[in-house]
């Protein structure tokens, strides 16, 4: 199945999750309450949320007075996590706990595999395509405890592994732009994070062609979390790493999003034309030969650059944000 088909399918959430995220009856001991903005940062260190387990014949908690099994699955920040007591055990038992129906096993078994990417991460080497595809499993788990802590596994992922984990990073980021596109603000957030980790600590070289598809998808929300990457991405290839790239494809693909449906699209879109205005300025291009011979050789201005490389509008919509940037620059730090 190609990513585009899965972005497809899964674009919606699964009915299941669907009817538990409304239903009175939702699995939930109580209900999840988002933190105001200034709590926020003590929720993101460590979030507790206390969960009823449903009745293996059923997706909902009755009310027949049976009683019920309460679970606490907590959101440890990577930075909280204590090391592995027993490396050689929870190898052995890493990939059935992955695969494990029990939700709060395979919380648990998450977490160790998070723990194992920060502590010892050559012990996953071997088992890491098994590993990732569980993970990818996860993420698309209709709880959404298993989902935030399959994107926090994510995060640490990347940080452990960096660009070996190219050729296995498709299905990742398709769920994580999925996932940082819906309407629950808590698993959003998760996601969000997860892929400013991937712009980071996977070079921009090998993920520029992987987010570039995503820019096109008929999803708004997936083309502004994937246009957010690319101008995250993009300055860390340096002057030199730019040109290299290619300098006017670059400004071709920030140019298609300036007119993109969502905010975040266009402000993404700017963010990056600064960034190449001020690279080109630093290597810019020599024009063609001229008929009179001169002896400094004669250079395109970015606007010259950007009239020779994009169709009349673009170039018109280009040179409109760059220049205003640019006068705007001085204000802006006041």
């Amino acid at each position: 199945m190609t990513s585009e088909t899965a972005l497809r399918d899964l674009n919606l959430p699964p009915k299941s999750e669907r009817t538990n995220e409304t239903s009175s009856k939702d699995i939930l001991a109580k209900p999840y309450v988002e933190p105001s903005d200034e709590n926020v940062g003590e929720k993101q260190r460590k979030n507790t949320v206390s969960l009823v387990e449903p009745p293996v014949n059923g997706s909902e908690v009755g009310h027949s007075g049976t009683d019920v099994v309460v679970a606490e699955v907590e959101y440890i920040e990577s930075d909280k996590l204590n090391d592995l007591d027993d490396i050689d055990e929870c190898l052995k038992v890493l990939l059935d706990g992955l695969g494990s129906k029990d939700w709060v096993l395979l919380c648990d078994t998450l977490n160790n595999v998070r723990r194992f990417s920060i502590y010892h991460k050559e012990a996953l080497q071997d088992i890491l395509d098994n590993v990732i595809t569980l993970v990818v499993k996860a993420l698309k788990n209709p709880r959404s405890a298993v989902c935030k802590t399959a994107i926090m596994t994510c995060a640490d992922i990347f940080k452990a592994f960096g660009d070996t984990i190219v050729d296995s990073l498709d299905p990742l980021l398709v769920q994580l732009l999925l996932k940082s596109s819906q309407d629950k603000r808590f698993v959003c957030e998760a996601a969000e994070k997860a892929l400013i980790d991937l712009t980071v600590w996977v070079s921009p070289v090998l993920l520029l062609p992987k987010l570039q598809p995503y820019l096109k998808n008929r999803n708004p929300r997936i083309r502004a979390k994937a246009s957010m990457c690319v101008s995250r991405s993009v300055p860390r290839l340096g002057p030199e790493g730019i040109k290299d790239y290619g300098i006017d494809k670059l400004t071709q693909i920030a140019s298609s999003q300036l007119s993109d449906k969502l905010p975040e699209s266009r402000e993404a879109a700017r963010s990056l034309l600064l960034e190449l205005q001020t690279s080109y300025e630093k290597s810019p291009v020599l024009a063609p030969e001229q008929e009179t011979p001169s002896d400094e050789p004669l250079v395109y201005s970015w606007e010259q650059f950007c009239e020779s490389n994009l169709p009349k509008l673009s170039a018109q919509a280009v040179l409109r944000v760059t220049s205003s940037i640019t006068q705007e620059a001085p204000v802006s730090g006041l």
